[in-house]
Formats: C-alpha cells, structure tokens, sequence
C-alpha cells in the first residue's frame, strides 16, 4: 500500500457546516494548506458570503434530507477529505429530561447525528480511497452535566459512530474532534456567568478559539496514520 501525501496541497477538502464558526475555520485553513475548498451549508446567504471570503466553491445543501446530500456530493464530484461540523446546538437542547421538547431534540438530531451519517454515506462513494473523514463531538460525551441528556448522548454517539466507521470503510481513514467550549457566534450568545462556568476551572481558563480549534481537523486530514481516533480540543477539560 502506498504511503499517503501529508500534504494537503492540490487536494480538494469539502466542510459541510464551512460557512461559520469552526467549520468556517477549518476551511479556512485548508485553504492556507494549499487545498481546493468546497463548502456544504443549508443557509444559501452565508454560503455565497463564505464563498467570497475564501475564494472557496460552495454549494447549498440541507443534511437532514437524504436526496439533497446525494445530490450535493454529486454536484462535488470526486474528492480528497470531508469535515462534517455542522448542528450547532442552541440553548433549546438543555432541558432536564422531564421538560424536553422532544420534536426539537428530533429535528437537533437530523443535523447533528443522522447529518453526519448521511454525509458519510454518499461521501464515501466518491472520496480518495487514501482520503479522510472527520466528525465533529463534544465534550459533554466525557463529561456530562445535568440538564443535557440529549446533548451528552448524541457526542458520545459521534464517537461510536467514528469508531464502527474506521472499519466499515477502510481504507478511507474516519476520526472525530472533540471540542470544548469554543468561540463561535452561537457559543458567544450563552449568558456570560455560563461562560465562566465552563471555562475557569480548566488549566487554560478561557474560551478556544475557531481557529485553535481548525487545528486538530488539519492534523486528522494530513495524519495519514490515524483513523478510528478522537482528538481532544478543551483547554484541558478532560484531566480536572
């Protein structure tokens, strides 16, 4: 077998969720990697405003309904590496169990978790065989608190998923990037007191920032020896 290029130079690298926060980022880095970006975001607006901003190519595409992915990867063709972050969860997935919005959790779901698997199935079907993917988790998977069943189930099953896709589709090497408490638009609308409740007992007391975060998905995609792996992105989170 022939060893993979840890360059990312010429390679064409799709971010669904690459219109904002981390996945913006991502793409962003790929981009000064020398990588040929495309993006996936289901709000047309912030795809043509992120499409600008990077000299990137973008389509719309809306990940809980299943033709629309197939149709996307279509438009996209063949390709090196997929970066799967978006579903940002908003305030409304924090609720006790006894006071869950269950059609929201639903509709949170079909970004978040039946997103990713859809990506990966019509994905897989036209990415390098010595190509990467990367999902997205949290750290609540690790460390739950009350009030976020929902949220603490569906990071750990990003991390499951990770594990049993590394060897349904092997060669084609799967990881996941677990993160902290990031600096995206939605983390920044959180109450200040909560903010500081997450981030001051950690070795690195502050909040990361997208492009930190960038970081660990560059690595996956240029790691041509790691799949089946979880990279930790938390200030430290994970050891107090």
């Amino acid at each position: 077998m022939t060893t993979p290029s840890t360059s990312l130079s010429g390679k064409r690298v799709v971010v669904i969720g690459g219109s904002t926060g981390v996945g913006f980022a991502v793409a962003e880095a790929a981009k000064a990697e020398g990588a040929n970006v495309i993006i996936g975001s289901s709000q047309p607006d912030k795809v043509a405003a992120a499409v600008k901003q990077l000299g990137a190519g973008g389509f719309v595409v809306d990940v809980s309904d299943e033709a629309n992915v197939a149709a996307f990867f279509e438009k996209v063709g063949g390709f090196d590496h997929l970066v799967f972050t978006a579903g940002d969860w908003g305030m409304s997935f924090f609720a006790p169990v006894r006071d869950l919005d269950i059609a929201a959790q639903q509709a949170g779901l079909s970004v978040r978790f039946w997103g990713a698997l859809l990506a990966v199935k019509y994905g897989c079907r036209t990415i390098a065989q010595d190509g990467s993917i990367t999902l997205t988790g949290g750290m609540l998977a690790h460390r739950p608190m009350k009030g976020a069943p929902v949220v603490t189930a569906v990071a750990g099953a990003i991390e499951h998923l990770t594990v049993g896709l590394s060897l349904d589709i092997a060669p084609i090497r799967v990881n996941a990037v677990c993160l902290g408490m990031i600096g995206t638009d939605r983390t920044m609308e959180m109450p200040e007191e909560m903010l500081k409740m997450f981030t001051d007992r950690l070795p690195l007391p502050r909040i990361g920032e997208p492009a930190e975060a960038a970081q660990a998905y560059i690595y996956l995609m240029r790691g041509g020896y790691s799949t089946g792996q979880v990279v930790v992105v938390d200030g430290g989170g994970a050891v107090v």
